[in-house]
């Protein structure tokens, strides 16, 4: 094939893939079935994770949950058992890489091979980056980031040798965008979405593409770890709820990225316009969040 051959071929082949996304969008693929997979979610005990885990045991799915609270983490199990779900719960700290290897053993023995796997688990400090701890950035990563590589270097090995299987993490239109506030946690998330991108291409190209990935990016969600949102329009945050929805629905039609809301897919377009320009728009929004909790910066909370 020359080269003429070739462009020519992908200027075809890209309209085709422009016709398809239209299709899609008119009519979705068909949500798939996930009766009697295994199903782990890190950190089940409560907001996403906890509605996430719920939802997926509705569908069928035998859920295994991880939390570092052991008390929330069985809730989670008991709401998921008084409706005829399977759930077993396990206490993890998915900062520590060894409790990550040693209770992904244990998952193995006692309940099999994970079919589904969705990092979840993640923390904020929400504050101007000198005034955070060392100590406070560097678990930001061990729980936002590099959780996320044990926990898939643990269970994708029998998601390869079967050709099948799905990888979905959470992220965050954080690891978009950077915010005012969130240096460390944006940069976690940054590192998450490139981790994904660059690991969906790795399957695709090693044959493996039987094996899904889905990477959930929602705005702002009430879930706890923001205290004081920004809202100069009373948007609002997102539901746990609506978030884990939005992100099962993406996951169940193999959705490679999902953008919660879908509105936020058009700030996508703001990477086109001058920097100093989007600068402007953020102020005029008003849309972020405040120092969270120990910054001594004097900020109105009521801009206008």
């Amino acid at each position: 094939m020359t080269v003429v051959t070739e462009v020519v071929y992908l200027g075809l082949y890209f309209l085709y893939c422009c016709l398809e996304s239209v299709f899609r969008i008119c009519f979705p693929p068909r949500r798939k079935n996930i009766a009697g997979q295994n199903v782990l979610v890190t950190g089940a005990g409560h907001g996403i994770g906890r509605e996430i885990a719920i939802e997926l045991a509705r569908l069928g799915g035998n859920l295994i949950l991880w939390d570092i609270n052991q008390s929330s983490n069985e809730a989670t199990a008991n709401i998921i058992r008084a409706f005829g779900g399977t759930a077993s719960a396990y206490v993890c700290d998915v900062s520590k890489k060894d409790d990550i290897k040693r209770l992904a053993e244990q998952v193995r023995r006692e309940v099999g091979d994970v079919d589904i796997l969705v990092n979840n688990a993640g923390i904020l400090n929400g504050d101007e980056l000198l005034e955070i701890d060392d100590d406070d950035i560097q678990k930001t990563f061990d729980i936002n980031t590099m959780a996320h590589f044990w926990t898939i270097k643990e269970f994708l090995p029998s998601m390869i040798s079967k050709n099948k299987g799905h990888l979905v993490c959470v992220a965050s239109m954080a690891g978009r965008f950077g915010v005012c506030y969130l240096v460390d946690y944006c940069a976690s998330k940054f590192a998450v979405y490139g981790m994904m991108e660059a690991l969906s291409e790795e399957l695709r190209c090693t044959g493996k593409d039987g094996v899904k990935t889905t990477l959930v990016c929602p705005t702002v969600v009430d879930t706890g770890i923001i205290k004081i949102p920004k809202d100069r329009f009373n948007v609002g945050m997102l539901t746990a709820k609506d978030t884990a929805d939005a992100a099962i629905d993406g996951v169940l039609r193999n959705k490679q990225v999902v953008i919660i809301p879908r509105v936020a897919e058009l700030s996508i377009c703001m990477s086109l316009l001058p920097r100093k320009f989007v600068s402007k728009l953020r102020d005029f929004a008003g849309i972020g969040l405040f120092p969270q909790y120990h910054s001594n910066v004097n900020v109105n909370r009521n801009p206008r």
